[in-house]
């Protein structure tokens, strides 16, 4: 014993490594899927959102099936290579639906099967392997803690690389990338599966030599004893009605309240298990207000974390669009910024453990509740440095990536603030015969937190939205000339082309026509939108055109970003800025006065290749649709703004003020009630 009391096990690092390379395909996949789903696989911010928030919260639900099935049949080690085999053959699919883009329904469709595979594989990967950690010491090992923080590491160093080698390889402003980082999400899963098979039956034993984590044994059968005590366990028919209650929320969750069925799923439980627990009357009063705490601190860490999980989502889009990200002439991709949590722990875990240790010896360390309030205080501090970030810069500027980084370390030491609440509170607090629905309760909790998340994510405004996306055959808008009475045929419009409602480009000879949706009041011309074609217009500020009647001008703005693409398809739209004005020079028609009555031709001229032109936002309520590799999809240029609460999110100031609000009035409310919380726990802290 004494000899191995000097160092950890072997099988601690076997876990580590494992551990490491698991967390290096999760990350690394997150830090580009949202990315990947607006960018190539052409979904709106609020989709993406929507299905971001699914996809996190799922996987915090599983865990409860796996840990489940581990348990009573499987054992962990069989648990962790089933998992890790189909987390593997997840990321494989999303690297297909990464090679496939282009064809948007198939890939989609390829996407939702590789986070089927994701979800499940990590339900049984999560709660096994981090079991397996304490199974390698005695009781009463002391070792035991600096073991978990030395796994943690793993999980944090894995965070930290995997955004740049995935975000490196994926997010390079070309869809057709994603794939590449996908297959390195892939090829690192593969890493921790091959490693963990080869090292198990060596390594991963208990102090007296026993494989463990091995198929779990049957317990004996107990005779049962008539003078014993009824049964405190919860009856079948708690349960049943329970189940009922828990279908019946989801219900209402998902036909009145409009959730998606993912969301009402998640909510539904998020109310139905609780209520199972708290209901058993064989609880005694401590019990029932441990539990009570127990619940009030899930409450509150699903507004930490909804907020926190902002990362892969909001402010990714924040990364994406609207950060300076340009470094010494390098532009930082936007997925690298998700790796700044990462590191900031691992410099900054070490600090707060001393900080709590050192109150603790002068018996003034915070309680749980107080540390949890600290820790939605930091968070809603972080958010109210990006918001004043954003609102010092002038429209049509980009945000400096210091107040990007600021926020994220900000919300770091929030992390480490509420830490010590998580599995550690529910464990200590949690009576014995309900220590592993409470758990449960915690997982879903924290997957409430990611679909919310998600939900909050839907809100980030949006100056130009997908509307939809449709296979060219089955474009539905007829199209009608502004000034003719024959309808537009949509054959004729060449791919890799692009075109607004009321503005039609046709392919061979790029004449262009002015074009409405047909509409009840009728077809007009809006005048406040731009098409310039021919002149490499990203170079010049104003253009003027003078005919013989008169002068037209059409004035342009500058782009901070020129047109490297050849296909309009590829011209980030969110790019676009104020176009002010529109006058085509027309071919035979100078009398601007009879444009409206007179059909004729409008050209265009073209460069070699292709056409450059640009459609930009300055009216309202148009669209602008791309036609490329067969597919039309279609831009909202004036899309309606997104509400929380009756308040319009009008901007990124006020989109970041929503979580100051809601981190800061949740940190106020909790420490309001944090005094009644610590009595509630009966001396445990």
């Amino acid at each position: 014993m004494s000899e191995i009391q000097k160092g950890h096990p072997k099988g601690l690092y076997v876990l580590f490594i494992t551990e490491m390379w698991e967390r290096f395909s999760y990350y690394g996949m997150r830090a580009i899927f949202i990315l990947f789903l607006v960018n190539a696989l052409k979904f709106d911010k609020a989709e993406a959102s929507s299905i971001y928030g699914s996809y996190t919260g799922l996987v915090y639900l599983t865990p409860l099936l796996g840990g489940f099935i581990a348990d009573r049949f499987w054992g962990n080690r069989k648990s962790i290579i089933v998992g890790g085999f189909l987390m593997a053959l997840g990321q494989f699919f999303m690297f297909l639906a990464g090679s496939f883009y282009e064809q948007t329904d198939f890939a989609r469709i390829l996407m939702l099967v590789g986070l089927f595979f994701l979800i499940f594989g990590n339900g049984f990967f999560k709660p096994n392997i981090s079991t397996m950690v304490g199974s390698h010491y005695s009781k009463g090992d002391k070792r035991v803690d600096s073991a978990f923080t030395i796994f943690y590491m793993g999980i944090n160093l894995g965070a930290f690389f995997s955004p740049l080698i995935c975000g490196a390889l994926g997010d390079t402003g070309d869809p057709a990338d994603f794939k590449w980082g996908f297959l390195a999400a892939c090829i690192g899963m593969l890493c921790a599966l091959v490693l963990f098979i080869w090292l198990k039956n060596k390594y991963l034993v208990s102090p007296e030599g026993v494989q463990i984590g091995t198929k779990p044994e049957k317990k004996p059968a107990v005779i049962a004893d008539i003078n014993a005590a009824p049964s405190q366990e919860l009856s079948k028919a708690q349960a049943g009605v329970w189940a009922l209650i828990g279908i019946s929320l989801v219900a209402l969750f998902y036909f009145v309240v409009g959730f998606d069925f993912f969301g009402s799923l998640i909510f539904g439980m998020a109310l139905a298990i609780p209520g199972l627990i708290i209901s058993d009357r064989s609880l005694t009063k401590p019990e029932k207000d441990r539990i009570w705490v127990i619940y009030i601190a899930a409450f509150f860490v699903i507004f930490f974390w909804s907020a926190f999980e902002q990362a892969g989502a909001s402010l990714t889009f924040f990364a994406d669009e609207q950060t300076d990200r340009v470094l010494f002439g390098w532009t930082v991709p936007a997925s690298y910024f998700q790796s700044i949590n990462a590191v900031a722990i691992v410099i900054c875990a070490p600090l707060f453990a001393a900080l709590w240790t050192t109150l603790n010896k002068r018996n003034r360390e915070p309680a749980s509740p107080y540390k949890q309030a600290y820790g939605l205080a930091l968070l809603s501090l972080g958010y109210l440095v990006i918001a004043l970030g954003v609102n010092s810069i002038g429209a049509g500027e980009k945000s400096n990536m210091l107040w990007l980084i600021g926020l994220y370390v900000i919300h770091t030491f929030g992390e480490l603030c509420l830490s010590p609440i998580g599995l550690s509170m529910v464990n200590k607090l949690a009576p014995i015969k309900f220590a592993s629905l409470l758990m449960g309760v915690w997982f879903v909790a924290n997957a409430t937190a990611n679909k919310f998340a998600g939900m909050l994510s839907g809100l980030y405004p949006e100056d130009v939205k997908i509307v939809q996306t449709y296979k060219a055959p089955e474009f539905p808008y007829t199209l009608i000339p502004a000034h003719d009475t024959v309808p537009a045929r949509i054959e004729n419009v060449k791919n890799d082309s692009a075109f607004i409602v009321n503005q039609f480009t046709e392919s061979k000879d790029f004449y262009i026509k002015s074009f409405d949706i047909k509409a009840p009041e009728g077809p007009k011309l809006d005048s406040n939108l731009v098409l310039k074609a021919g002149v490499p217009y990203w170079n010049l500020d104003t253009v003027s055109v003078k005919n013989d009647k008169g002068k037209m001008e059409v004035h342009l703005t500058k782009m901070a970003n020129s047109f490297a693409s050849d296909t309009a398809a590829k011209i980030p739209l969110y790019k676009f800025k104020q176009i002010v004005k529109i006058n085509l020079e027309k071919e035979k028609s100078p009398d601007v006065k009879k444009q409206a009555k007179i059909d004729t031709k409008w050209i265009a001229s073209t460069d070699e290749r292709r056409m450059r032109f640009s459609f930009v936002k300055g009216g309202g309520g148009k669209y602008f649709a791309v036609w490329s590799k067969g597919e039309i999809t279609v831009y909202d240029l004036n899309p309606t703004k997104p509400k929380f609460a009756g308040v319009e999110i009008t901007g990124l100031f006020r989109f970041f003020m929503l979580f100051v609000v809601l981190a800061g009035a949740a940190s106020i409310l909790l420490f309001a009630i944090s005094g009644k919380m610590v009595k509630m726990m009966h001396g445990i802290r």
